[in-house]
């Protein structure tokens, strides 16, 4: 299939609103682009808590999209746009909502999944899709989009911007000067997490081996009540930060960190675009798809084994979403495992 531009497109939008993860896998799929169209003008539409991370990406104009504005804001975004055409509209979300807010914006092309990876009738507001149907990693899916319009294959590399006062913040975690072992532990429902008692017994381990250990998270009041929890069960002392960092120090912080430990969640995939080794704990959705891209060989996964018990089919006869469920699945990944895999990396 040829490309959709044999010469640099002057403009191109983007729609990716959440989450933190998958933004943090557009960014490199934007940064290829700048990196081969350097002319080209990049605009992103994303959500509030994402711009904290990513308003300043050089070179792209970011607009927000707050979702709790509904239909109001989608009004205020068309009427910012209202006297623009995009050469492309890269629709990157399946959520109904931002497919109703593509309606209100102009461009060439609407580019959007093929209806065999399309969710609630997106594919009803794009009038191009891009052909991929083997890409496993979600990262490479968006890629995907790329290479539909022109761009050569490459391989992912990201520029996030720190300011000298986050990366200082960084720098001064540990008044010891030990090396940091982050562990971020919430994902986004309490049943991706892995269990307390294991977190704190691992916290102890890496401190045994000389590790300074940092609690990284979110504000959010089930995260802030986990890494207390994580505390009290510890032997030894922990750096909680919990609810303590914006996005940008958080960022700076798994920049800093030696290795993060971490479910399927925002953090793992900051990490990874910081160059971090992240140790990725999987049991609810599929490492292949949802994984820390450049750790692959450290997740410790049960995923395989819950998803064919739940579907009774092979992976490779389920959807490449297909995730499983239950508060039991976590308890399959053991201390020794994720041990293993940090004596590994020491």
């Amino acid at each position: 299939m040829p490309p959709l531009f044999t010469s640099a497109p002057k403009s191109i939008c983007l729609l990716r609103l959440s989450a933190i993860g998958d933004v943090c896998h557009a960014v490199a799929m934007v940064q290829a682009i700048q990196k081969q169209w350097p002319s080209t003008k990049i605009t992103w539409i994303m959500g509030k808590i994402e711009a904290q991370l990513l308003n300043d990406l050089p070179n792209v104009e970011v607009i927000i999209f707050d979702k709790k504005t509904g239909f109001k804001g989608m009004r205020a975004i068309w009427k910012q746009l209202s006297g623009r055409k995009f050469d492309a509209l890269l629709h990157m979300q399946l959520a109904l909502r931002a497919s109703a807010l593509t309606i209100g914006i102009k461009a060439k092309y609407k580019i959007g999944f093929n209806r065999k990876r399309a969710k609630e009738g997106q594919w009803l507001f794009t009038n191009k899709k891009i052909p991929d149907t083997a890409s496993q990693h979600v990262l490479e899916s968006f890629f995907e989009f790329a290479y539909f319009l022109g761009i050569d294959k490459t391989i992912p590399t990201w520029n996030i911007p720190l300011s000298k006062s986050d990366i200082s913040f960084a720098q001064s975690i540990s008044s010891a000067n030990k090396p940091l072992f982050v562990i971020s532990p919430a994902a986004s429902k309490d049943e991706r997490n892995w269990l307390t008692d294991r977190y704190a017994a691992i916290a102890d381990y890496a401190i045994e081996k000389g590790f300074e250990v940092v609690l990284c998270g979110s504000p959010a009041p089930r995260e802030i009540t986990l890494g207390n929890n994580i505390q009290n069960l510890m032997q030894q002392s922990a750096i909680n930060l919990i609810g303590k960092t914006s996005l940008k120090q958080l960022t700076a912080t798994l920049k800093q960190a030696q290795i993060v430990l971490a479910p399927d969640s925002g953090p793992a995939h900051i990490a990874t675009t910081q160059g971090t080794t992240v140790i990725g704990l999987y049991g609810h959705s599929n490492p292949q798809r949802t994984g820390p891209y450049l750790s692959q060989d450290n997740v410790v996964s049960v995923y395989k084994k819950h998803v064919q018990l739940q579907y009774n089919k092979s992976i490779s006869e389920l959807p490449w979403s297909a995730r499983t469920k239950g508060e039991h699945i976590m308890k399959d990944i053991s201390l020794e495992q994720v041990i293993n895999v940090i004596d590994h990396l020491d």
